[in-house]
């Protein structure tokens, strides 16, 4: 009797991209943020995780990507432009900004804002958008 020698996956074909995601973890903003007097006039530490989708396509150089310190810069400058009243608000701006990339085809956007309630660790929101 003859052994025929197995493939471990006959049909497989070459490997293909499917998708490139870039992130930024825990990004630190001093930001003016709150609806509340005593968040008046202030500012509070924010953490953001921004995630984004780009298409399955390849990179070689970095123009082919986005800078993580660009998705940095969208969070300085939303913070410059002056108070804003809800996380909620400052989430969504960036992940707005976020999508003027036309490569960007899905952004995830999560702010903690850990000052802001007593016994827990991270109160916040998570914005989602895709085209």
């Amino acid at each position: 009797m003859t052994v025929q020698p197995v493939a471990a996956f006959p049909d497989q074909a070459a490997p293909r991209r499917e998708q490139l995601t870039v992130f930024v973890r825990g990004l630190r903003v001093e930001a003016g943020i709150g609806v509340y007097d005593h968040e008046q006039n202030r500012l509070q530490t924010l953490v953001i995780d921004v995630t984004l989708d780009l298409g399955p396509h390849p990179v070689e150089r970095l123009a082919d990507t986005i800078n993580y310190e660009t998705i940095a810069e969208h969070c300085r400058a939303i913070v410059a432009e002056g108070h804003v009243g809800l996380v909620e608000t400052f989430a969504e701006r960036l992940a707005l900004d976020s999508l003027q990339d036309p490569r960007v085809r899905r952004v995830v956007v999560r702010i903690e804002k850990p000052g802001a309630l007593d016994q827990a660790d991270a109160p916040g929101c998570e914005v989602t958008y895709s085209r």
